[in-house]
């Protein structure tokens, strides 16, 4: 099968995945056959700060493995790192081609890498109009070639449909529940990254989040990797070895979106202390950007939506956009094309309550 064949198979089959779970499954079982490699980490990213949630799908690697990979990431790697890969002209890179051999430039392969007889690292970005919504590392162990340009290559082409087809998980309804997770989950984290201290609120929301690699085991509780990388990477802004928050929307098992944030507290003196991570119901407000990104809305269709959300006839819309009324109701007319509705009230159903079953009152 030529390598064109082969790429064109498997995003066929990833447009067939009916989860990213099974996606990243998929890849996992297919891709061997064109990019070999040992061992490998699939992993969801929140779009807008490029931050790891749920689903993580590890091959042949450890939890602890995992977590300890992502700390390299976070304080001590400086070359290939996700974020810089997000704005990158090729959101794909390998170990070996950008250092020229040179390995031991890199603090991941020193400290990582070369203890567990892995030679070189593919990494990419899967990202779709500039936003990240995955991330993957594969791995190959000592004694096998270096990742080619060709394999980099390969990966490069599958990257944008497999970000477009995670993309839209995001239009996926919840499932209805008679029970819904209410309150503000605490969790705080001292600065070896130990989980000290959680509220009853914190264990609820854990235990309904789905499967994954377990960062740390603390008080009886597990932690997943992408709950507790926010409070590494709060840490990390703290130092000023990253930037912007630590910020990840999230499913539950029943598909109910979450959110979790962290903030790295300090002591009287000024020392930095423990960290504080919070998880609780997304507003709606965070679920919206992601279910108006999944239909694949413009930039202006998105301006236009938002003004019908708020009731505004089109004559309004049309003044406040600087467009005619005519090309106002193109907008509408395409936008409810790609919704499949065929009423003001249906799109705003659509966009703004199917997604967020709110919290049943008392009788």
């Amino acid at each position: 099968m030529s390598t064109v064949n082969g790429r064109e198979e498997l995003i066929s089959r990833v447009g067939r995945a009916e989860s990213a779970q099974t996606l990243f499954s998929t890849l996992a079982a297919q891709l061997r056959t064109a990019v070999p490699y040992d061992a490998a980490v699939w992993r969801a990213t929140d779009p807008d700060t490029g931050m790891m949630t749920s689903p993580i799908v590890a091959e042949n690697i450890d939890d602890r493995s995992c977590a300890v990979y992502w700390q390299y990431e976070l304080f001590g790697e400086k070359i290939n790192l996700f974020r810089d890969l997000v704005r990158a002209p090729v959101p794909v890179a390998a170990l070996w081609e950008s250092t020229g051999g040179e390995l031991n430039r890199s603090t991941l392969y020193k400290g990582f890498l070369a203890p567990r007889g892995v030679h070189d690292e593919l990494r990419a970005v899967l990202r779709v109009d500039g936003r990240p919504h995955g991330y993957v590392s594969l791995f190959r162990v000592a004694g096998r070639p270096p990742f080619s340009a060709v394999e980099r290559r390969f990966i490069e082409g599958l990257a944008t449909p497999i970000a477009r087809r995670l993309r839209s998980y995001a239009k996926q309804r919840p499932e209805h529940t008679t029970e819904h997770l209410t309150g503000t989950g605490l969790l705080l984290f001292g600065t070896d990254g130990s989980l000290i201290s959680a509220n009853d609120e914190a264990r609820r929301h854990l235990e309904e989040m789905p499967e994954g690699p377990t960062a740390v085991v603390g008080l009886g509780i597990r932690i997943p990797l992408w709950v507790h990388n926010t409070a590494m990477r709060a840490r990390a802004i703290a130092e000023e070895r990253e930037r912007g928050t630590a910020r990840i929307r999230m499913r539950s098992r029943t598909g109910h979106w979450l959110i979790c944030h962290a903030s790295c507290l300090r002591e009287a003196d000024g020392r930095l202390g423990v960290s504080a991570v919070v998880i609780e119901r997304a507003p709606v407000s965070e679920v919206t950007p992601l279910i108006v990104q999944a239909y694949e809305l413009s930039e202006r269709e998105l301006e236009v939506t938002q003004r019908v959300a708020r009731g505004l006839p089109t004559g309004r819309i049309a003044e406040e956009l600087h467009l005619s009324p005519h090309t106002v109701r193109d907008h509408i007319k395409a936008i409810f094309a790609k919704l499949n509705v065929s009423s003001r009230g249906e799109l705003v159903g659509k966009l703004f309550t199917e997604y967020y079953e709110p919290p049943q009152q008392p009788a």
